[in-house]
C-alpha cells in the first residue's frame, strides 16, 4: 500500500514546482523530501521525477499519480474535517466554490441566512469555474460546488422538474438551484430587435470557455460564426466593453444582476436558458453543516426572486 505522507510529497512538489519549494512548504528539510521521492519510486517500480536542468520534473506517471493522490488526500482530509465537526473540535466550519456571478448574488445571500440562523457559522468561499470547482469538490478542499449548464428550451423543463438530488457521475450529486435567461448584451443606444442573425457581422465578445461555447453554439443556429474579437469571464468588463461599442456579447441573468452597466441594453433571448446547481460529493446524508448551507443556498436562489435585469 502507498504511504500517504510520501504521496503527499509528492502532491507538495507538484503544486510548487521544486523540492526545496515542497520541502518549505511542507516544513520538511530538503533532504527528507528527497528521501520519500526515493522511496516512493521504490515502491511504485516506476521513474516519477527526472531532472530537468538544475531542478526537477515529473514524469508522466509521476503526474498522474500526483492528480489521484492529491484526490485521496483531499478526501481524507475532508473526512478527518466532518469527523472533527461531528465530535465538535471544528463545528460550523464549511467550504464552498463558486462562479463569479454566483458569488456577487446567491452566496452573500446565502451567508446571510446562515450567520442569521448559526452566527457561529465558518463559510470560507472560493472562486471557481465550474470545472476547477468539482475538482476541488471531489479532491476534498470544499464541502459544496455551485455549478452551471447551458441548455436548450426544449431541454428546461425535464431539467426543471429535477427538483430533488440527482446522482450525476462518480459519486457527485447536485441540486438544481435556479434556472435563469440568457441576455444578449448591446449598447444602450441600440433599438434594434433582439435577433442574432441581426449581429452576424458584428464584434463579439466571449466569456469562459463554457459560457464562449454556448454563445458559438447559438451563432451557429442563427447561421453565422461570431468574430470574437474579446475574450474575458469578467462580467463586468464584458459590460464595459459593450457600452464602449466595441462589441456585443450574451450574459446570463446573474451577471447582469450582480452588476448592471447603465450603458447597456439587455433582451433576453429565446432558446438558451442557464441551470444552476450546488453540488455534494459522497453517499447521503450530509453532514448538518452542509444541510444547513444547502438550505441557505435554495432560500438565496429563491428569495429574493431573480427581477428582469431591464
Amino acid at each position: 500500500m502507498l504511504d500517504v505522507t510520501r504521496l503527499r510529497v509528492l502532491v507538495a512538489v507538484a503544486r510548487y514546482g521544486s523540492v526545496t519549494a515542497a520541502a518549505r512548504a511542507l516544513n520538511y528539510a530538503q533532504p527528507s523530501v528527497s528521501h520519500h521521492l526515493a522511496r516512493l519510486e521504490s515502491e511504485t517500480g516506476t521513474k516519477l521525477i527526472q531532472r530537468a536542468g538544475r531542478g526537477i520534473r515529473l514524469t508522466d506517471a509521476g503526474r498522474l499519480l500526483a492528480e489521484r493522490a492529491a484526490e485521496v488526500i483531499g478526501r481524507l482530509d475532508a473526512a478527518e474535517n466532518e469527523l472533527a465537526a461531528y465530535t465538535g473540535l471544528r463545528a460550523g466550519r464549511l467550504r464552498l466554490a463558486a462562479f463569479p456571478s454566483a458569488l456577487g448574488t446567491i452566496v452573500p445571500a446565502a451567508a446571510a441566512f446562515l450567520r442569521g440562523a448559526n452566527p457561529g457559522m465558518d463559510l470560507r468561499l472560493t472562486e471557481a469555474e465550474p470545472p476547477e470547482a468539482l475538482r476541488m469538490l471531489r479532491a476534498g478542499y470544499v464541502d459544496v460546488a455551485l455549478v452551471f449548464r447551458y441548455s436548450t428550451e426544449a431541454a428546461a423543463a425535464d431539467a426543471a422538474d429535477e427538483q430533488d438530488a440527482v446522482d450525476i457521475s462518480e459519486g457527485l450529486r447536485e441540486q438544481l438551484l435556479l434556472d435563469e435567461p440568457v441576455h444578449l448584451v448591446t449598447p444602450a443606444r441600440d433599438s434594434t430587435r433582439p435577433d442574432l442573425a441581426h449581429y452576424a457581422r458584428h464584434r463579439w465578445i466571449a466569456g469562459c470557455d463554457r459560457c464562449r461555447t454556448n454563445l458559438v453554439s447559438q451563432c451557429a443556429l442563427a447561421g453565422f460564426t461570431p468574430k470574437i474579437a474579446f475574450t474575458t469571464d469578467d462580467y463586468v468588463a464584458v459590460q464595459a466593453l459593450v457600452a464602449a461599442d466595441l462589441g456585443v456579447s450574451t450574459l446570463p441573468a446573474l451577471c447582469l444582476r450582480a452588476a448592471r452597466h447603465p450603458g447597456v441594453r439587455s433582451v433576453p433571448l429565446s432558446g438558451t436558458r442557464r441551470y444552476v446547481y450546488a453540488v455534494r460529493y459522497g453517499d447521503p446524508p450530509d453532514p448538518p453543516t452542509v444541510t444547513e448551507l444547502m438550505e441557505a443556498l435554495r432560500a438565496a436562489a429563491e428569495r429574493p426572486p431573480l427581477q428582469s435585469p431591464e
